[in-house]
């Protein structure tokens, strides 16, 4: 089952897949369409387009609950993967995954990104804001609505495991880190109240809600 997000300056959708209840996104504006963090099930995800060409697919950070069918989504679509620079090279399989999290199949990734660049999917500008914390290559992506078509509609945050609802990212992985992720909240509570939060996992927010929820405490 597919559930939509409202209110925002895209058509989104999400599914929630695989063992830790990932959320899957899938967002267009009409003339491009990409999927964010393929945790499992490549056909379901492709079922889910509804016939629409897949032109990318983003991965918020290397953990095995977000990119696990990464591979194979990418075999069927022929999609151009999209990751931090930073943890690309174990997305790849060119450096190797840590014990504590689970292995999953290398998937190549045909755009590596960094802080600051602005990744265009269709007429879509989504600006790239690394979060390390969660990994050392987490990111996030934002779009500011005013750069796109529906002036009315509200800006989005997609926010991997960096930021949810009433919570944030665990740091006590490898490659997390309290202090980097106190950093990246800091980064993200500049961004307008209306802004709607696309989380990993759970319930979808606000910048403005999270921002006595979770910016009052670590931000």
């Amino acid at each position: 089952m597919a559930y939509k997000v409202k209110g925002t300056c895209v058509d989104a959708s999400f599914l929630v897949l695989g063992p830790y209840q990932t959320n899957v996104y899938v967002v267009s504006d009409g003339s491009a369409t990409f999927v964010v963090d393929p945790a499992s099930d490549a056909k379901k995800i492709a079922a889910a387009l509804g016939g629409r060409k897949l032109d990318a697919i983003v991965l918020t950070h290397r953990h095995s609950d977000h990119v696990a069918a990464a591979a194979e989504l990418r075999s069927l679509t022929g999609a151009t993967v999209i990751a931090s620079a930073i943890d690309a090279d174990m997305i790849c399989g060119d450096k190797p995954v840590p014990r504590d999290d689970q292995k999953f199949p290398a998937c190549p990734v045909d755009q590596r990104v960094n802080h600051g660049d602005v990744v265009k999917i269709g007429n879509m500008p989504w600006k790239v804001i690394s979060t390390p914390g969660h990994t050392e290559g987490s990111m996030c992506l934002f779009l500011d609505s005013s750069l796109t078509e529906r002036l009315d509609a509200k800006p989005v945050l997609i926010a991997g495991d960096t930021l949810f609802f009433g919570s944030i990212g665990r740091t006590d992985f490898s490659g997390g880190s309290m202090s980097a992720m106190r950093k990246s909240l800091k980064r993200l509570a500049v961004l307008p109240d209306d802004t709607v939060v696309l989380p990993g996992h759970g319930n979808l927010t606000t910048i403005g809600g999270e921002r006595r929820r979770v910016f009052a405490f670590y931000a």
